[in-house]
């Protein structure tokens, strides 16, 4: 992998944080007034302009983005207008919750999503394999809060089986807090995953088919059907395994969509993420929370995107020596 092909893709990463950057400090300024959602709207107009200069809200557009980013650089993203703590503090406190339930999903989306879609394109005529890519479609199409409220009817409301909201019991770790190693933070995270993963199952299943058909059709599948070789071979060790490198990319994508998505499942549910966090924010104007969600987003993919390249260009040498 060369050095150039390298700095490029650290150059876009950073162009992308550095643009979101921008928009979710533009954003504070536009979102709503810090001064009112601090003091409230009946304060004086003295305690107003004594906390505009403490702010140094006073100060031009360019000192107040300068002084953001070196505080950002720092990791002090300021206080949340409403809970009086480093927001840095809340979006760490609420990061375990939403990684969990995304990295669950995703898991789901690959170990359901590649076998449907290799069955699908290897038995592509039989009525079944239209019936999985019908369903797809629909899996695709079905918002993921209509999902999420099929699921609580079924599972909570009429079975009984599974809870309808919260997290259940926890574990601290130190820096994670996990529900994971309990029974009721398993029985928790069931639906809401599910809920995330369908569309993702479909997606990656409809990829998968039309990746794997595209496969089947070269040269050296059909000289390895001449050789003699089993098809079961053929399909599993030649085919499938090109068919996934598009899949390693999705993945990538798959991940911080997931995170930054979660917001409707995680509201259905009222699981306590990074999401229902970020919906609070809104209504409450609370700009640090805001700014530093979108910053941690873009940055998220940013980071997810470049590992996804680089693995991408050590799979595939093409990918690195077309840029070359």
């Amino acid at each position: 992998m060369s050095l150039a092909f390298l700095i490029r893709r650290l150059f876009h990463a950073f162009l992308v944080v550095f643009v979101v950057s921008l928009i979710a400090f533009q954003l504070g300024n536009v979102i709503g007034d810090p001064v009112s959602a601090i003091l409230g709207l009946e304060a004086t107009d003295e305690s107003r302009a004594a906390l505009r200069e403490e702010l140094g809200l006073n100060d031009s557009y360019v000192q107040r983005y300068i002084r953001y980013v070196d505080r950002a650089l720092e990791g002090d993203f300021g206080l949340s207008y409403k809970h009086q703590r480093p927001a840095g503090d809340i979006i760490a406190e609420r990061f375990p919750a939403t990684a969990e339930l995304a990295v669950l999903a995703l898991v789901l989306s690959l170990l359901l999503g590649i076998p449907l879609g290799v069955v699908a394109a290897i038995w592509r005529d039989k009525w079944w394999a239209s019936l999985l890519m019908t369903g797809s479609i629909i899996g695709v199409s079905l918002p993921t809060f209509v999902i999420g409220i099929l699921l609580i009817f079924l599972f909570s409301v009429h079975l009984g089986w599974l809870p309808s909201f919260g997290r259940g019991e926890t574990v601290d770790l130190g820096f994670w807090t996990t529900g994971l190693l309990t029974k009721s933070g398993l029985l928790a995270l069931i639906m809401p995953a599910v809920s995330l993963a369908i569309s993702q199952v479909a997606l990656v299943a409809r990829l998968v088919r039309a990746e794997m058909l595209e496969v089947l059709r070269m040269d050296y599948i059909r000289f390895a059907r001449a050789r003699g070789i089993r098809d079961r071979v053929v399909h599993f060790r030649h085919a499938l395994r090109n068919t996934l490198l598009p899949v390693i990319t999705v993945s990538g994508i798959q991940i911080g969509y997931l995170v930054a998505f979660a917001v409707v499942v995680e509201q259905v549910f009222q699981w306590p993420g990074l999401g229902t966090m970020f919906l609070s924010a809104l209504t409450e104007s609370d700009i640090p929370i805001i700014t530093t969600f979108l910053v941690l987003i873009a940055l998220l993919f940013a980071v997810i995107n470049l590992i996804v390249d680089l693995l991408y260009a050590v799979s595939d040498p093409r990918v690195r020596l077309a840029k070359g």
